[in-house]
C-alpha cells in the first residue's frame, strides 16, 4: 500500500485503516502541510472511543446528535476528549506525506501483513532514521478514532466484513515481529521520538487553535503519546516466538482450493526462491489464488512465509539440496523431484485435484479451464519432446514438471504406482511417469498423444506443444520477437527447462522479459510502478552482487532484467534518462549540480558505490542520480575500514564528485542538516542549506533548493463537512 502510495500521481498521500472516523481538522492540517516547501510526513495515532452518540445527516454533510439538531466540531472534540484513550499495543495510525519524489525512508520496506502490528512504527523509525523529510506529530492537530465495539462498527462501514475471524490469528503478529527485526534499524537503535519534541511548535499555527485548557491537556497527552508508542514497539519486537503457520496441509488446502477443489502446487527450495517469487507474482497478476508452495527446507519456508505465502513443510524432504547443483541430471535433482511426486500423491488422497507446476513454468494465462475439459480418469501432462514433428508421447519425454491430476480412484492408483517405482529407481521421477504410466519402451502407447495404463485404465494425454511448449521445442527462448509468436500460437505457458544449471535458467527468463519479482524491494513487478517508481535491478545470487560492489566491469548479471543494453539514469521518483553510450559521470555531475552518481548498492555500501568524476557509465547497467547529503548520511551510517596510514600534507579531505569528506570525521557533524534546525533558529537553518551544496570552495555560491511553484492552495476531492457558526 505504501509502494502504491508513493507511485501515485497524487499531491498527498494517506494511509490509515477503513474504520477511521476524521474531522474537518484533517483537511485543514493536510491544507496547511501541503503549502510547505519541503518534503514531509505527518502521522496521528488513532484513539479508541467506546461511545459516540453522532451520526451523519443523508446528505452526509453534518453530524447530528441523537435528538436530529446539528452539533459544531468543536463541541464534538470536547466530547471525544473525555472519552478516547490511547492504547498501547494495537498501533493503528493515520500517515499522511506530499508525493514530490523523495521516498519516506531509504531502507526496503518489509511485506508486513497490515493491521498486525509493527507497519507504522517501522515506517515513522525508518523515516526518521533516514531524514530525508521532515516528520511531523500531527497528534493533536488532528482528530481522528475509531469505535472500540470493533464488530458493531464494522457492520455499519462494510457489509460482509466479520473481524471475529481474525482476532486471534496471532501467528500473523509474529509475523510482522520477524520482519520489524530482520529490516531495517528497529530493532537495533529503537524509535527515538524525541526528534520530534522541537516539531510539535507547529501544531500552533494550524487554524482553530484549542482553548489554554485544551493546550495543557494536550502537553500532557503527548507525554503519554511517547510512552504508549514506546509501549507498543517494544512489545511487538518481542520475536522469540517461533514462526509458523498453525494450519495442518488439511486445513491449509480447504482454504486455498478454488470451487473446483483444486489446488496448483509449487515445490521449491531456497535456491529457487527468487523464481518461486516470480512464479507467484505471475499467478497473482492473472488472478489466481488457489496456490500453494511446499518448502523442501526451513529456509524457504521461512522466506515464504514472510512473503505472505501459503506453505506449508515437506517433512520428508532432502536435507542435503545443493545451491547451485540442482538441476537436471544431477542427484539432486533426483531426490527433490522424488518428493514432488509423493506430495501429490497425498494431496490427491485428501480429496484435492493438482496442478503441478514447477516454479520455473512461465504462465500467460490461465490454462485450468482447459484441463478441466479432459474429465476424469485422465493425467494430462506436457510433452518434452523437442523434434517440432513426428508423435509427442515418444519414450521418457512426459513432462513431470506441468501436470494436471485429478482425485480420482484411478489417477491415484496410477500415481500410487509413479511413486513406488520412483522409491526404488536411481534415476528421477520423470522416468517413472513414463515407464509406469506408457510402459517401458513407450508400450501402453496409442497413437501420436496418449498412453493407457492397462492395470489402473488411466489415460495419460501429451497436452499441444503450440499451447503447451517446452523450453527446447521451436527455439522460442532464443527467438527475438517470442512475445509475438506466442501470441499467435495462444500460448498457456512456456517451461524454461532443456537448459543446464540454476543461473542459466534465470539468467534466460530474466532476459526474456517474463521475470515478475523485483528482489531489490521484495514486491512483485506492478502496471502502476511504470508512472513512477523505479525498475529495479535484479542479481540472481549473492555472489554478483557483491562483485559488482567492488568493481566497474559490465556483468550480464548486472543488467538481467533488461531487453537492451542502455544506460539508465534514476533520478529520486522514479524518473529515469536513458544514454545509449558510456558517458563519465563528470557529465552528469555539470549537468546536476549538488547531485551524486552512484551503483544501486550505494544504500548499503555507499563508500564502494559512489562514482567518481571520471569514471564511465556502463552499457547495461543502471545508476542512481542522489543528493550528495544523502551520501554523507549513508557514509557516517556506513562507515569504511579504513588502514589508517600518515596523510600526507593536504591530502585529508576525500572527494566524490561534489561531496567532501573528512576522513578523520571532524567535519562530518557539520556536513548535513536535521528538521531540528528548521525550528531551533533562522541562522542556523540558512547555515544549513548553504552547507548542503556540497561545495567546499568559498569562491562557489551554494546552490539552494529550487521552490516548487504551487497554486492558491490544496484542496481535496472530497465532501466538506460544514459546521454551524458559532
Amino acid at each position: 500500500m505504501v509502494a502504491r502510495s508513493w507511485a501515485s500521481t497524487s499531491d498527498i498521500s494517506v494511509l490509515t485503516d477503513f474504520e477511521t472516523i476524521l474531522l474537518p481538522d484533517f483537511i485543514s492540517t493536510l491544507s496547511y502541510a501541503h503549502k510547505l516547501d519541503y518534503d514531509w510526513l505527518l502521522f496521528a495515532p488513532l484513539r479508541s472511543v467506546f461511545y459516540f452518540p453522532f451520526r451523519l445527516d443523508e446528505a452526509g454533510k453534518h453530524w447530528l446528535r441523537k435528538d436530529g439538531k446539528r452539533i459544531r466540531t468543536q463541541k464534538m472534540q470536547e466530547f471525544l476528549a473525555q472519552s478516547w484513550q490511547w492504547n498501547c499495543h494495537e498501533g493503528r495510525m493515520l500517515m499522511a506525506w506530499n508525493n514530490r519524489g523523495l521516498p519516506l525512508h531509504t531502507g526496503v520496506l518489509p511485506p508486513f501483513l497490515y493491521g498486525k502490528g509493527l507497519h507504522n512504527h517501522w515506517v515513522i523509525n525508518e523515516a526518521l532514521s533516514s531524514e530525508l523529510r521532515f516528520i511531523f506529530d500531527a497528534s493533536w492537530t488532528i482528530t481522528s478514532f475509531y469505535l472500540k465495539d470493533l464488530d458493531q462498527w464494522s457492520d455499519r462501514l462494510v457489509e460482509g466484513y466479520n473481524f471475529s475471524n481474525i482476532k486471534n490469528r496471532s501467528w500473523e503478529n509474529v509475523g510482522n515481529s520477524h520482519l520489524g527485526a530482520l529490516y531495517g534499524s528497529l530493532y537495533f537503535l529503537g524509535v527515538n521520538y524525541s526528534n520530534l519534541s522541537s516539531l510539535r511548535l507547529w501544531k500552533r499555527r494550524i487554524l482553530h487553535p484549542r482553548r489554554e485548557k485544551k493546550t495543557m491537556e494536550c502537553i500532557h497527552a503527548i507525554t503519554s503519546l511517547e510512552r504508549n508508542m514506546d509501549c507498543s514497539v517494544k512489545h511487538q519486537l518481542d520475536f522469540s516466538s517461533p514462526l509458523y503457520l498453525p494450519f495442518s496441509l488439511e486445513s491449509l488446502l480447504s482454504v486455498i482450493a478454488d470451487k473446483n477443489k483444486t489446488i496448483v502446487l509449487a515445490v521449491a527450495g531456497y535456491s529457487y526462491k527468487d523464481m518461486l517469487m516470480s512464479w507467484v507474482c505471475r499467478l497473482r497478476s492473472l488472478l489466481i489464488t488457489n496456490f500453494v508452495v511446499c518448502a523442501l527446507d526451513h529456509d524457504v519456508y521461512q522466506f515464504s512465509l514472510l512473503q505472505g505465502l501459503p506453505v506449508f513443510e515437506d517433512p520428508l524432504a532432502p536435507s542435503d539440496i545443493s545451491f547451485d547443483d540442482c538441476h537436471f541430471g544431477t542427484k539432486c535433482f533426483q531426490r527433490v523431484t522424488k518428493s514432488k511426486s509423493r506430495l501429490v500423491l497425498q494431496i490427491l488422497k485428501l480429496g484435492y485435484n493438482v496442478l503441478m507446476s514447477d516454479v520455473d513454468v512461465y504462465w500467460f494465462k490461465n490454462p485450468l479451464p482447459l484441463l478441466y475439459s479432459f474429465g476424469p480418469a485422465i493425467l494430462v501432462a506436457q510433452s518434452d519432446e523437442y523434434k517440432e514433428t513426428g508423435p509427442i508421447n515418444l519414450p521418457r519425454r512426459l513432462n513431470s514438471g506441468f501436470y494436471f491430476a485429478r482425485s480420482d480412484d484411478t489417477t491415484i492408483a496410477g500415481m500410487e504406482k509413479v511413486v513406488k517405482h520412483a522409491a526404488s529407481s536411481n534415476l528421477s521421477e520423470q522416468p517413472s511417469f513414463y515407464d509406469s504410466l506408457c510402459g517401458e519402451g513407450g508400450s501402453y502407447r496409442l497413437g501420436d498423444n496418449r498412453c493407457l495404463e492397462p492395470e489402473t485404465n488411466l489415460t495419460v494425454h501429451f497436452l499441444d506443444r503450440n499451447l503447451f511448449p517446452n523450453g527446447a521445442y521451436q527455439n522460442l527462448w532464443e527467438k527475438k520477437k517470442w512475445k509475438s509468436v506466442c501470441s499467435k500460437k495462444d500460448c498457456f505457458i512456456l517451461h524454461n527447462n532443456w537448459i543446464s544449471g540454476r543461473r542459466k535458467k534465470l539468467q534466460r527468463q530474466v532476459l526474456s522479459g517474463l521475470w515478475g519479482y523485483d528482489i531489490s524491494s521484495r514486491m512483485c513487478l506492478q502496471s502502476w510502478q511504470k508512472t513512477k517508481s523505479t525498475r529495479f535491478v535484479r542479481y540472481p545470487d549473492r555472489e554478483s552482487r557483491r562483485k559488482n560492489v567492488g568493481g566497474t566491469s559490465t556483468s550480464l548479471n548486472l543488467s538481467l532484467q533488461s531487453n537492451d543494453f542502455t544506460i539508465r539514469i534514476v533520478h529520486a521518483g522514479g524518473r529515469e534518462e536513458v544514454y545509449q553510450n558510456a558517458v563519465l559521470a563528470s557529465q552528469l555531475m555539470e549537468k546536476y549540480p549538488g547531485l551524486c552518481v552512484a551503483r544501486p548498492e550505494v544504500f548499503k555500501n555507499p563508500h564502494k558505490s559512489l562514482l567518481w568524476p571520471e569514471e564511465k557509465l556502463l552499457p547495461g547497467q543502471k545508476y542512481y542520480l542522489i543528493p550528495c547529503t544523502t551520501a554523507q548520511k549513508l557514509m557516517r551510517r556506513h562507515p569504511e575500514k579504513v588502514n589508517k596510514k600518515q596523510p600526507s600534507e593536504g591530502s585529508k579531505d576525500v572527494s566524490y564528485g561534489n561531496i567532501i569528506v573528512d576522513v578523520d570525521g571532524d567535519n562530518l557533524c557539520e556536513s548535513f542538516c536535521s528538521a531540528k534546525d528548521f525550528y531551533t533558529s533562522k541562522e542556523r537553518w540558512s547555515s544549513c542549506l548553504l552547507r548542503r551544496s556540497g561545495v567546499k570552495m568559498p569562491s562557489l555560491s551554494p546552490i539552494l533548493k529550487e521552490k516548487m511553484h504551487r497554486g492558491l492552495g490544496w484542496e481535496p476531492s472530497l465532501t466538506s463537512i460544514q459546521e454551524l457558526s458559532p
